[in-house]
């Protein structure tokens, strides 16, 4: 059976301060952000009823957009009340959350200083974003690679930094991997698609250092969760090469959660006891079982 699509649903959506039918929340197809990326977002997941560090969420929506160069009209304080009713009118307790700021209409051209800053916000259902994802997935390497960060705002959470990869996913899955390794300018690896990655080595985490890439909130989770069990953490530059050192490894991200690798390429990974450890930690964690460590 087909996904819905997602211009095609019951429910409502907020935009701009109000709600609006999912089927009317439309922006026209000369809108700056569709032509020229300036959108920033940020995902979320809801368990019980409760965004997982929503307001964390909200405060990086508000940076990634300065960092684009414009102000969105709307507060965190209110960002964060517009999240909670529309998870409630969702009806949903476990869900997705997408917060969304973008430019306008009013100017088409590279500068469009000043158009209109519009900002929605949408919940859905989103279960695992990998199947089984307990067996581990398999991963490939990416062609397309981080940028440097003196050539793209790897700060933000912004739409453009996703064509590549969306273009690095779509050949991972042609040939039958979930994801795939990204490395940076340098040749270093960086990330998965969606998601940072870690390492294990005689008991101690390895991750790559977040120069060029998202530190993702999910990441900095994983890192505390970690070292509350008295497991070492190695922030550090990590070449392709010792892909095959390492014992297990793991992927965050909001949508990915903690989800573990079996292998990369031709590399084999065997999801272990600490990944399976963290894995349920996290799990305990967002769902209000346990509370986040001090860092």
């Amino acid at each position: 059976m087909a996904a819905q699509a997602y211009h095609d649903r019951d429910g409502v959506i907020w935009m701009d301060g109000e709600f609006v039918d999912w089927r009317e929340a439309k922006v026209h197809v000369l809108t700056h952000g569709l032509h020229y990326a300036s959108a920033v977002f940020e995902g979320e997941r809801a368990y019980g009823g409760k965004i997982f560090e929503s307001r964390r969420h909200s405060e990086r929506l508000h940076k990634s957009a300065q960092i684009l160069g414009f102000d969105i009209p709307f507060t965190v304080d209110e960002i964060e009340a517009a999240k909670v009713e529309t998870l409630a009118r969702s009806g949903l307790d476990s869900a997705y959350v997408r917060a969304i700021a973008w430019r306008g209409s009013e100017m088409m051209g590279v500068s469009a200083q000043n158009n209109t800053i519009h900002l929605a916000v949408a919940v859905w259902h989103w279960g695992d974003y990998f199947a089984d994802k307990m067996k581990g997935i398999a991963m490939t390497h990416a062609k397309w690679r981080r940028p440097d960060p003196k050539t793209a705002p790897c700060e933000a959470k912004a739409a453009g930094l996703y064509m590549i990869c969306t273009l690095s996913k779509h050949a991972a899955e042609r040939e039958g991997f979930a994801d795939a390794l990204m490395l940076d300018w340098r040749g270093h690896v960086a990330e998965a698609t969606g998601a940072n990655i870690f390492f294990l080595r005689d008991g101690a985490l390895h991750t790559p250092t977040p120069d060029c890439f998202l530190n993702g909130i999910t990441r900095q989770t994983a890192i505390k969760l970690a070292e509350a069990r008295q497991i070492e953490i190695v922030e550090r530059t990590i070449l392709p090469e010792e892909l095959s050192t390492f014992s297990e490894c793991f992927i965050t991200g909001t949508a990915a959660e903690l989800t573990p690798v079996r292998s990369i390429g031709d590399v084999d990974y065997k999801p272990g006891e600490v990944t399976e450890a963290l894995v349920t930690d996290y799990s305990d964690l967002v769902n209000g079982k346990i509370m986040m460590p001090a860092s």
